[in-house]
């Protein structure tokens, strides 16, 4: 990876009494986008503002490009913002919106203008110069604020949730354009959203945020396939968690019981050295149907079926608890139905147990 463009060590931040940020660490290469991903109040919006300087810190400190900006304010700090609400100016047009940071840092008129039809032309806006932001498109609006952001030359981009505000379609063509220009101008960025599909179609890495800190930082095929706890297993889609416990092994072969008494056989060379005690992370599709009471399977009973298109997915009382499990078009099962729940381990996940084995 280049050389680190943004760290922040140690972070702690506080709104009156109540501490919202609990010794944060990160570092972000040089050129790379992470997106801060997670649920309300978890603190991703709050790292933001700290970076932008609208927050200072009460504890830790942040450095951008080598330089530390722990105490400046937002106006020293040159980084470029998107912001979820665009934050155009209504009474200037688009060059005079692109040109703002520039005429701010007395750029001088020429090269200002030099800058910012190049930066109108990246973003394809070169014929929408003279326009209102009224008179654009939401796609329109949130392409002035990216070549705004981009005209200053900043070290870092950061997007506070730059996509909400517009439709579905409008969001998956929006991210591409926001990563080609981001790879375009290699201009690192920090990248803030709820949405996991938009933080993993667009990142190099991802931070997945919980009560104020970072709880798993990785690519986004390790973070779906290999979440290192139960709360990133759940947040990447992993529906179903089922506490094992080890009651035999037979060289790699290791016999575990679920929390309901079933048993299931397992294999470590597969799998990888197995603790005593462990869960099993499973998205419905990691699980298939069997017969009931059939071998290496964990007993069960439908509770309701729902039609994905693609597969027909079900609700399964076992005592183990409540499962979720896809089953194939072709042979539908009515529910109030005994059945039996298979593992298919190569599409699950092996993780340490929380201590809420029974």
């Amino acid at each position: 990876m280049a050389e680190n463009a943004v760290i922040l060590k140690d972070v702690t931040a506080h709104y009156g009494s109540t501490q919202v940020l609990h010794g944060l660490n990160l570092s972000v290469g040089e050129g790379e986008l992470v997106s801060l991903l997670g649920s309300s109040g978890c603190g991703k919006t709050t790292t933001l503002r700290l970076l932008a300087g609208f927050l200072q810190p009460t504890g830790g400190s942040i450095s951008v490009a080598g330089r530390d900006v722990t105490g400046l304010p937002p106006h020293k700090r040159d980084a470029g913002i998107v912001f979820q609400n665009y934050a155009l100016f209504p009474h200037l047009t688009v060059a005079e919106n692109v040109g703002f940071g520039l005429k701010q840092r007395k750029v001088e008129p020429s090269e200002r203008e030099r800058r910012t039809k190049d930066m109108l032309a990246r973003v394809g806006l070169t014929g929408f110069a003279g326009r209102l932001p009224a008179a654009l498109s939401g796609g329109q609006r949130q392409r002035v604020a990216v070549a705004r952001a981009l005209a200053i030359d900043p070290p870092l981009l950061m997007f506070d949730e730059p996509l909400s505000n517009l439709d579905a379609k409008l969001r998956v063509d929006m991210r591409v354009e926001i990563r080609e220009l981001q790879k375009a101008n290699n201009r690192t960025a920090i990248y803030v959203t709820h949405d996991q599909e938009e933080a993993f179609s667009i990142s190099d890495r991802v931070a997945i945020m919980n009560a104020g800190n970072i709880v798993q930082l990785d690519t986004p095929e390790v973070l779906y396939t290999r979440p290192v706890n139960a709360f990133v297993a759940r947040f990447v889609g992993f529906d179903n968690l089922i506490a094992m416990q080890v009651s035999a092994r037979n060289g790699s072969k290791v016999t575990a019981e679920n929390r309901g008494g079933g048993s299931v056989v397992l294999d470590e060379a597969k799998t990888g050295p197995l603790p005593e005690k462990f869960i099993v992370g499973a998205r419905p599709e990691g699980l298939s149907l069997a017969e009931p009471a059939s071998e290496n399977t964990i007993s069960g009973q439908t509770r309701m079926r729902s039609y994905l298109g693609r597969a027909y997915q079900y609700k399964v009382e076992t005592a183990a608890g409540m499962l979720v499990a896809n089953g194939s078009l072709q042979n539908p099962i009515e529910a109030e139905s005994n059945v039996g729940i298979a593992f298919n381990f190569d599409q699950c996940c092996i993780l340490e147990d929380e201590g809420d084995f029974a």
